[in-house]
């Protein structure tokens, strides 16, 4: 295929990190072709969207910018599409059906020399990845480099110019790189499936056939390691024709449970294994110690975006958790168990950010009346983590924990998870000092 992309005419749709890191690997193999770009955002070319990249000297790019970005589709035999850009506007349906779409996933597992570990998951990816990375680069009796690449770790095209038989690289899969993909990593790691981007797939039963290219072109000699806990993935799995190694973990154990069974198959011994985990630093936003502060412990669980992860996060942290922050971008995700779940708790406190915070807080009302309780929570309606951090203060007991876990997705009034985490631990250690 490589070889293929010197006679066609190719565009990068997207010039995000993954665009930036298409187009430096089509320079370096075509440094004389013309490259097209097209991106929605008519100021990509700022120095601030084209740091690691040198477009305004490049005489040999065409660019495609703005709210008609889309319509130079039609002009090019091969698009490179970055997985964040929708998969349903028409001009991509019909660049799809015309067989012109690949990607950076795709380029690099039908060219890897190397062996790859695909990790996915609606949660947990991250960590379970960087997990087994780190075990399989604490291993003294390795003989093969490692390397984190996709969502968590670097993209990857530019390691194909370096790339071995040798080389093992741990993938992070989203569903958006599985979409559409054609073949399977010789180990596959399947974690969970709920509901998720639903404003992205026309249907959860998409989402899931995403997830699935995971293992759907894996062959007998390859490896399955699936959480059978996990309906879905049970499901999944069933279809699979890889060897199929099986784990039962939650969504916080889940990724020692799934990286032991990476480990096990590369032989690794046991004690190299306890002290590569024990030496592991988890990854911020996940259920992070923020610390304690005037008596209250605050939890930090940023990435927790859907309902099932909030609930995980509740029953790790147990009895102690008095107030939540709920709430945030709408993707019409189902809060019915959530809110029978707090009604089991010992939360007095929610605190409720806009989108979601609104029809989160309608849930348990109507949960209350369904079991004719009294309600014993009182809700916070904030527009601000500032906001928030402060009605924590001033509505959390001693001895008790404040938990961030949105069930929500970040957007409604924060650029990311990684903002609204960077915002909440700000806030708790800057409250936190000042006096009583």
């Amino acid at each position: 295929m490589l070889n293929d992309l010197k006679n066609k005419k190719v565009l990068i749709l997207g010039l995000g990190k993954e665009g930036k890191s298409s187009f430096n690997f089509l320079r370096k193999l075509f440094p004389k072709k013309v490259i097209g770009i097209a991106d929605q955002n008519p100021k990509v070319l700022s120095h601030y969207f084209c740091s690691g990249i040198n477009l305004k000297k490049d005489k040999k790019v065409k660019l495609h910018l703005g709210k008609n970005y889309l319509k130079a589709l039609k002009n090019y035999d091969l698009i490179i599409k970055s997985a964040g850009i929708p998969i349903h506007l028409p001009e991509i349906e019909k660049a799809f059906r015309d067989n012109k779409i690949t990607s950076q996933t795709k380029i690099f597992f039908e060219h890897c020399p190397g062996m790859i570990i695909g990790v996915t998951g609606t949660k947990g990816k991250s960590t379970t990845a960087s997990l087994i990375y780190h075990i399989l680069k604490a291993c003294p009796e390795r003989s093969r480099r490692a390397h984190l690449v996709g969502n968590i770790g670097k993209p990857v095209l530019n390691l194909l110019f370096s790339a071995t038989p040798k080389d093992i690289y741990v993938y992070e899969l989203s569903s958006h790189q599985l979409y559409n993909l054609k073949r399977s990593p010789q180990i596959a790691v399947l974690l969970n499936v709920y509901p998720e981007h639903l404003d992205y797939y026309r249907s959860f039963k998409e989402y899931i056939s995403a997830k699935a290219n995971i293992t759907r072109y894996q062959t007998k000699k390859d490896y399955l390691i699936f959480n059978s806990g996990d309906k879905i993935v049970r499901e999944i799995a069933k279809k699979s024709k890889a060897r199929k190694i099986s784990f039962q973990g939650k969504n916080y154990t889940q990724d020692l449970e799934a990286a032991k069974k990476v480990a096990k198959i590369f032989k690794i011994l046991e004690k190299t294994i306890r002290k590569a985990m024990k030496e592991f630093k988890p990854l911020p936003h996940r259920l992070e110690l923020v610390g304690t502060f005037k008596g209250i412990t605050f939890y930090n669980d940023a990435l927790s975006t859907i309902p099932e992860t909030t609930i995980a996060a509740m029953e790790k942290l147990g009895n102690r958790v008095e107030t939540i922050m709920l709430g945030g971008f709408e993707r019409n995700l189902n809060f019915k168990n959530l809110a029978k779940e707090i009604l089991k708790s010992k939360i007095k406190n929610i605190i409720l950010f806009p989108t979601t915070g609104k029809r989160i807080w309608g849930s348990i009302q109507r949960a209350l009346r369904q079991k004719h309780m009294a309600s014993h929570i009182e809700p916070f309606f904030v527009d601000n983590m500032k906001q928030a951090v402060k009605t924590a203060y001033e509505n959390t007991g001693r001895e008790k924990i404040c938990l961030l876990s949105t069930a929500s997705p970040s957007f409604s009034i924060f650029r990311d998870y990684k903002e609204k985490g960077g915002l909440f631990k700000k806030y708790v250690k800057q409250y936190g000092r000042k006096s009583q």
